[in-house]
């Protein structure tokens, strides 16, 4: 073999530095995919409970768990079965709507297109997948009666009945905040990026398709929404629905819904029963909100602009 020429020799060195390069550059987007998907510092991220009982979940699990929750209750179903619904959702996908699983499984709760549970275009709606969910369970004898493994497995037949009892506790918390019983107990994080900018009428469509049409009368493109309070489907807490917290269970249920979904719509903030939460001071969680600044009967909405 011949001498290495000048131009050989010079070039190598700049092709390791380019190699170097990319290579650090991979490293650093790793880290940041890593960082907002697990929830690490100075990535949104959600918690939902109290003190020393909590669980932490990304805006979009926390998304996807209002929706099947909204589901839900506006189905009149009651809170053990919001309870079950979650946990099943937990154990097959995370919260996450992916589309891929075992053999043909797609979405929040892996069902099968060859096994009669829809297209795959329906299946990767949650509001579709959440409804069917549902609709298997109500036929379930006694469903709210049973142990959760039993019942999701009766509705899943999956490999791993025990599997889902691991997050009954995390599911019991997402119920209890999503069906509006433990107020003002879900709050998320914006992060240290920008809010994104909302569409008001996504949001109202958004609203109907959770809540049904009756959710919100009226349609409209103003950036602030208000929606009249209804009484949940998932039962009452005190008389009349009042919670000891102020507001109504009805009432929670709609803001805390709104809060779960704000980094997916869009909202700036969202106020009720004295009470607000703010994309811009997201950190506070829910505060005291000015005098005069929301009303008990009903859930405001600032879309951000």
């Amino acid at each position: 073999m011949g001498p290495v020429s000048e131009s050989t020799q010079s070039t190598r060195p700049r092709r390791l530095r380019i190699a170097a390069a990319l290579a650090v550059l991979l490293a650093v987007i790793a880290y940041v995919i890593v960082q907002y998907v697990t929830g690490g510092k100075g990535a949104p991220r959600c918690v939902v409970g109290s003190g020393n009982n909590t669980y932490q979940l990304t805006p979009e699990q926390a998304s996807n768990a209002a929706t099947i929750s909204a589901v839900g209750t506006t189905r009149g179903m009651p809170e053990r079965a919001v309870t079950i619904a979650l946990a099943t959702a937990l154990q097959e996908s995370a919260l996450r709507n992916i589309r891929y699983g075992d053999r043909d499984s797609l979405g929040l709760f892996q069902q099968r297109p060859s096994q009669g549970w829809g297209t795959e275009r329906q299946i990767m709606d949650p509001v579709f997948s959440a409804g069917k969910f549902y609709d298997h369970l109500a036929e379930v004898p006694g469903y709210s009666r049973l142990p959760l493994t039993v019942a999701a497995q009766r509705v899943q037949r999956s490999g791993f009945p025990q599997a889902y009892a691991k997050h009954e506790p995390d599911a019991a918390l997402l119920a209890a905040a999503l069906t509006g019983r433990a107020a003002a107990s879900l709050t998320c994080t914006s992060g240290s990026g920008p809010v994104r900018t909302g569409d008001p009428a996504k949001v109202r469509a958004e609203l109907k398709r959770s809540f049904g049409e009756a959710a919100l009368p009226g349609g409209g493109t103003a950036p602030d929404i208000s929606v009249p309070v209804r009484t949940t489907a998932a039962g009452t807490a005190g008389p009349e629905g009042a919670l000891s917290g102020g507001g109504s269970r009805g009432g929670w249920e709609l803001a805390q819904w709104a809060v779960a979904r704000a980094d997916a719509l869009g909202l700036a903030e969202v106020s009720y029963a004295g009470r607000v939460w703010s994309a811009a001071e997201s950190e506070k969680g829910w505060r005291p909100a000015p005098a005069g600044a929301s009303a008990t009967d009903e859930v405001r909405i600032r879309v951000a602009r």
